[in-house]
């Protein structure tokens, strides 16, 4: 497989397979993700987008059953891109209709199909003949179906081809201590020392991710001087990992008590961090966020 990053990655697949974890990995690694893209409006896109600066990684759309109408078109669609000078990987998510049934049942979404009353196994089965010629032309088919968010990632990152460019791939996970902590992480970090911004009522409804949480985060210097010290750690350690493993991935854990603001905030910034200085690859996932 090649390692060369493709300008556009066309996400498909069967609902509730792991599009939308497969679209934010995409996002998380610089790509510019476009979630419910109507396939007619795809050429314009890529074409406003054609200024290599305007993004880090590549353009990433999500094109599924909720544009029923377009999907015979996309091969056309997909053309005009080729044309247009632009490399294209499709890919296409799918899991077996016992699992998708069960991940309804956990988060009680509805299924785009069963909105005339149609039963929701039904409703997969009517999905999955109508995506088929779309799988039949895809470059990468992925099953979720043995696949928990956290692999998921991996595999897209793996199937993809995107890695950095000496090969070994940062993923920093944010984890609540209530909760466990992740049974893959090779390094953990307790946050639990640092001010918590759960205690204030402004920010409690917020998270990590927020302006206002990681504001008064860098406020404070002993979040800085916990931050310094993590990325001196894992830059101490980091050749020791490339030259004693043959491994693509290394997880970074960061913990708190609700996995919502401290651990969040500072997995972010350690990714971003490493983004800038020779780990493009480097991903974030929040275990406690979904």
């Amino acid at each position: 497989m090649s390692t060369v990053r493709p300008r556009l990655i066309v996400v498909s697949g069967l609902s509730g397979s792991g599009k939308s974890v497969a679209l934010r990995t995409l996002e998380d690694l610089g790509h510019y993700s476009v979630d419910n893209l109507p396939a007619q409006l795809l050429p314009a896109l890529v074409k406003g987008k054609a200024r290599p600066e305007l993004w880090l990684g590549g353009l990433a759309v999500s094109i599924d059953i909720r544009n029923a109408d377009d999907l015979a078109q996309l091969p056309h669609w997909l053309a005009q891109v080729a044309a247009l000078g632009f490399d294209y990987r499709l890919v296409f998510f799918e899991a077996q209709s016992d699992i998708l049934v069960r991940r309804y049942a956990e988060t009680r979404r509805r299924h785009p199909l069963s909105a005339d009353g149609c039963p929701l196994g039904e409703a997969i089965e009517r999905e999955r003949v109508q995506l088929a010629p779309l799988r039949a032309i895809a470059d990468h088919v992925i099953d979720t179906s043995q696949l928990n968010v956290h692999q998921l990632r991996r595999q897209v990152i793996a199937e993809l081809g995107l890695t950095d460019r000496e090969g070994l791939n940062l993923m920093f996970e944010s984890f609540a201590y209530r909760h466990g902590i992740p049974n893959d992480a090779d390094f953990v970090f307790d946050t639990r020392c640092l001010p918590n911004p759960h205690w204030d009522v402004r920010l409690r409804p917020l998270s990590g991710r927020d302006h206002e949480v990681r504001a008064h985060l860098e406020a404070q210097p002993e979040v800085v001087a916990y931050r310094n010290q993590v990325i001196g750690f894992i830059d101490n350690w980091l050749p020791a990992f490339k030259r004693g493993s043959t491994r693509s991935y290394l997880t970074i854990a960061m913990g708190c008590t609700g996995g919502r603001h401290r651990s969040v905030y500072l997995a972010e910034t350690l990714a971003e961090h490493y983004r800038q200085h020779g780990y493009p690859g480097a991903a974030c996932h929040h275990r406690e966020l979904g």
